[in-house]
């Protein structure tokens, strides 16, 4: 495997790891501890790792991957260090440049730099085991450490963790309805439930370095489908472990519905969307000639996972659903 394909697959290798994985949701017991942030006051967080005892309010957070950096911003909390995606310059351009600006880059998200995170002197840590299980021994030497199972799917049982984590809840109540909410809004602009339904979506991501994929059922990006009520096309349930059915530009074809929302990670020719979208295949779509392909910017739609992106991510589809 060379080394795109490497950085390609390790980049949602999260999602893939779903048997058995939901992450599991926190409780709160309080302690008195001399090692907490401020009071010495910690409370106990259930993590993939085992129980973790953290701060009742921890002042300084490090974040290592962007489910956790959107989390945190969700939540009103800055971090004082975060990782990078690789593919990204700085952190993702999605989130208000207010809530990143001062946040220290503790190095690409699938080797940060322990030296810089430890020089940041956190009283926290958030990630998953998928990400980093293989470095917990290092991170909690440095702060307590809360590990969700994985990433992309449980994203919303994963953000339960982190707010507990941080002493968030109230706000994660608020987040959550006001999502809720949006998406209902949503499904509203489209004509309603049955409206919504009758719609059937799929969602394609062109990848340097991989095959097309195509997402399943159990995929970030697909809970928003199904929080707006928007219907699937059949090829959606042949995704590999319910997360993605990988295609090749030569049967792109098998992709076509009455919507597709589309997106690039890395270099277009190298990921084979050049070649595609130029074909014959792909120009005969039904969803292409109808005018029902949309652009959409990988960074938010596919790499985002959290409440932040989903609310920028429901604004756009709603824009792009009803342009007609």
């Amino acid at each position: 495997m060379n080394n795109a394909s490497s950085r390609a697959r390790a980049l949602t290798a999260g999602a893939l790891a779903l048997t058995g994985a939901l992450a599991l949701t926190a409780c709160g017991s309080s302690d008195s501890d001399d090692s907490g942030s401020g009071s010495g006051k910690t409370h106990t967080v259930k993590t993939a790792m085992g129980d973790v005892k953290v701060p009742v309010a921890p002042k300084r957070v490090v974040v290592l991957d962007t489910a956790e950096l959107d989390s945190a911003i969700s939540l009103g909390v800055k971090p004082v260090g975060s990782t990078h995606v690789e593919a990204s310059s700085g952190f993702p351009s999605y989130l208000p440049k207010d809530k990143v600006s001062g946040i220290k880059d503790v190095g690409e998200m699938l080797n940060p730099n322990m030296e810089v995170i430890a020089g940041l002197k956190p009283d926290l840590i958030l990630t998953s085991k998928i990400r980093h299980g293989a470095k917990y021994d290092q991170l909690k030497k440095i702060a307590p450490t809360v590990m969700t199972e994985t990433t992309g799917y449980p994203w919303k049982e994963n953000f339960r963790t982190h707010a507990d984590a941080l002493g968030k809840e109230a706000e994660a109540k608020k987040v959550v309805a006001d999502y809720t909410a949006h998406a209902k809004k949503v499904t509203t602009a489209l004509g309603g439930p049955a409206k919504a339904k009758a719609t059937e979506v799929n969602v394609i991501r062109f990848m340097e370095g991989a095959d097309i994929r195509l997402y399943g059922e159990q995929s970030y990006i697909a809970t928003i489908l199904k929080d707006v009520g928007l219907g699937r096309a059949p090829i959606s349930a042949k995704a590999k472990d319910g997360f993605s059915y990988d295609l090749s530009p030569e049967k792109i074809d098998q992709a076509d519905t009455d919507v597709i929302f589309r997106s690039t990670y890395g270099d277009p020719k190298k990921a084979k969307q050049t070649q595609t979208v130029g074909s014959g295949l792909w120009k005969n779509m039904k969803a292409v000639k109808s005018g029902d392909v949309h652009t959409v910017d990988d960074e938010l739609w596919i790499q985002g996972i959290g409440y932040t992106a989903a609310s920028k991510i429901l604004d756009e589809m709603r824009a792009d659903l009803t342009k007609k």
